[in-house]
């Protein structure tokens, strides 16, 4: 698969087949997501795979968002940036570090689409219950939780604005 043909394939799935994803597949996303590039390699990220080995957190983290698609995801990664390690903009003191967990997370979504595989960004879901839920140190905040497993759903056709209003 060429890379734009890896771009067209994925998308945000939301359902999901009761199918383990095998060790193998999960090392490759794993060492995909380790090689993004990052502002002056700070790689200022965590990422949790938390699935039905660990059933109480599991089920605790899907309470964090309010939809019920995500009752039937076979795991999720909680993905979180490390401000504390990000680099900063000297000029204005822009943090780096959401920029930098972006790359991070869609280097996960590619390769797991690659892999077969599915995942959705998820940002809306309750912070404050997240942090009830997963103890952090200080400077350590989550961002996104990528559900991730086979899709049980098909890609529905892209729609995107025009080049022309993409490229000026």
């Amino acid at each position: 698969m060429n890379f734009k043909d890896l771009c067209q394939a994925r998308y945000s799935c939301r359902k999901y087949q009761n199918r383990p994803i095998e060790q193998e597949k999960m090392d490759y996303i794993r060492e995909c997501v380790r090689l993004a590039p990052s502002a002056v390699n700070r790689q200022p990220w965590r990422f949790i795979l938390v699935d039905e080995s660990q059933p109480e957190l599991f089920a605790r983290v899907k309470e964090t968002y309010h939809r019920d698609w995500i009752n039937d995801v076979p795991a999720i990664i909680l993905c979180m940036k490390v401000e504390s390690e990000c680099w900063t903009r000297r000029y204005d003191n822009k943090s780096h570090a959401d920029i930098d967990l972006a790359i991070a997370i869609e280097h996960l979504c590619l390769a797991a689409t690659e892999q077969g595989l599915a995942t959705c960004w998820v940002c809306n879901f309750d912070i404050n219950q997240f942090h009830d839920i997963v103890p952090m140190p200080e400077g350590m905040e989550p961002v996104a939780l990528i559900p991730i497993g086979y899709p049980a759903d098909e890609l529905a056709p892209k729609v995107r604005k025009a080049m022309e209003e993409v490229w000026q």
